[in-house]
């Protein structure tokens, strides 16, 4: 089959299923927005990819800024047309698209039906629910109604899909109690980048290079944004600032490291460290330098919202500390796996406290981690998450012929 894979936000792990789905014959093509500032997976096509592997970076004119509402709808419409124009020209049998703007998905889903493809809805957020969270009590009303006329057009989008891969079972209770009942659903959780993210000594290359080798990093890794509660990260600095072998590193970008910057703009933090966000082939490197990785998720994130990051973090083996609701599903993973702490979203008093706790204990560091990298091992298995991404495009594939 011809299949089109579309990853709004270029994450490393929808790379994989690309990658692995032509492994297996199918001609399989990589779609991204490469102007998404966020971190990117392996997005250059290298010796060995399969012969029917290839990859299409988006893009649009103008300056994509989440923080401004309306230049953000009309880039995201534009993107949308890029996206459908660019995937219809592949002429796929069926696409998967994940990420993505809801405003840009009704364009791609339009353009599948009319070049006669199947469309496979990757639920990787709850979006609308998202939306009236942010911004429903905003605005006098009018922030109620653009919420509304975002559930309503997720509703649409998922009822019109000819399958939806759902990454939470939560997702699916969500999804049902707003209405959206697509023909044919199937619940396949995220994974994370296991081969491309191996194991690093914590004095490597990367460490060295940034000054890091010695004393106790803390990482955060990737965009702070609006479901994120940067200020958490000045808390917990301004707390470690009796503690002069402790730093927090944030590497990566976002409208939450502008607040960030404004507040160090106003008081000088030198236990705050800022990188750009690095090249894939210095990630696991990166990862690796920090003895303690650090990921944020708001309240109204709740269960609609699984981090990423966190599946990158597993894969790193090393402790995580994650301030997000407990119902959430990287909570669950965390627990689970053995793989850190976990405090409850906003509570800064309880992410200083296990921070000091793993700070004082590198044994128990050593073995949360490693429990995180044994987790990892277990779970994200390729071949496994491609079979069941391969049965989701089968059915779809009924529901579109009938």
């Amino acid at each position: 089959m011809r299949i089109a894979v579309h990853d709004y936000a270029g994450h490393p792990f929808a790379f994989d299923l690309t990658r692995t789905l032509a492994a297996r014959g199918h001609v399989a093509r990589h779609f991204f927005f490469a102007g998404d500032p966020g971190p990117k997976g392996n997005s250059e096509r290298a010796p060995d990819d399969p012969e029917g592997f290839s990859i299409a970076p988006l893009n649009v004119s103008g300056t994509y800024d989440k923080s401004k509402l309306v230049t953000r709808l009309k880039l995201d419409r534009a993107y949308g047309a890029v996206a459908a124009k660019a995937i219809a020209g592949f002429r796929p049998d069926v696409v998967i698209s994940g990420n993505t703007p809801l405003d840009a998905q009704a364009r791609l889903l339009a353009a599948s039906r009319g070049g006669g493809a199947a469309f496979v809805f990757w639920m990787q957020d709850m979006i609308s629910p998202l939306i009236m969270a942010q911004i429903g009590g905003r605005w006098r009303g009018l922030g109620r109604l653009i919420a509304l006329r975002y559930q309503r057009l997720e509703r649409r989008l998922v009822r019109r899909s000819d399958a939806a891969v759902l990454i939470s079972d939560d997702f699916a209770d969500e999804a049902e109690a707003l209405g959206m009942r697509p023909r044919s659903v199937s619940v396949i959780s995220n994974w994370g980048a296991l081969d491309a993210i191996p194991t690093r000594p914590r004095d490597n290359r990367w460490a060295a290079a940034h000054g890091y080798a010695e004393g106790i990093t803390i990482l955060y890794s990737g965009t702070l944004g609006a479901k994120h509660n940067p200020l958490m990260l000045v808390d917990l600095a301004d707390a470690l600032a009796d503690r002069a072998d402790v730093r927090i590193v944030i590497a990566g970008g976002g409208v939450g490291l502008t607040q960030i910057q404004a507040e160090l703009a106003r008081k000088a933090r030198p236990n705050i460290r800022v990188e750009a966000f690095q090249p894939v082939e210095d990630f696991p490197d990166m990862l690796g330098a920090a003895d303690i990785l650090l990921a944020l998720l708001e309240k109204d994130a709740g269960r609609f919202c699984v981090p990423s990051k966190i599946l990158s973090y597993l894969c790193a083996g090393r402790p995580i500390l994650l301030a997000s609701p407990p119902e959430n599903q990287g909570a669950t993973v965390i627990a689970q796996a053995g793989a850190g702490i976990v405090v409850d979203a906003g509570d800064s008093a309880g992410l200083i406290a296990a921070a000091r706790a793993l700070i004082d204990d590198p044994a128990r560091r050593a073995d949360t981690g490693a429990k995180g990298r044994a987790y990892a091992q277990r779970t994200f298995e390729l071949e496994r998450v491609a079979d069941r991404f391969e049965s989701a495009i089968a059915a779809a594939l009924v529901n579109r012929r009938s």
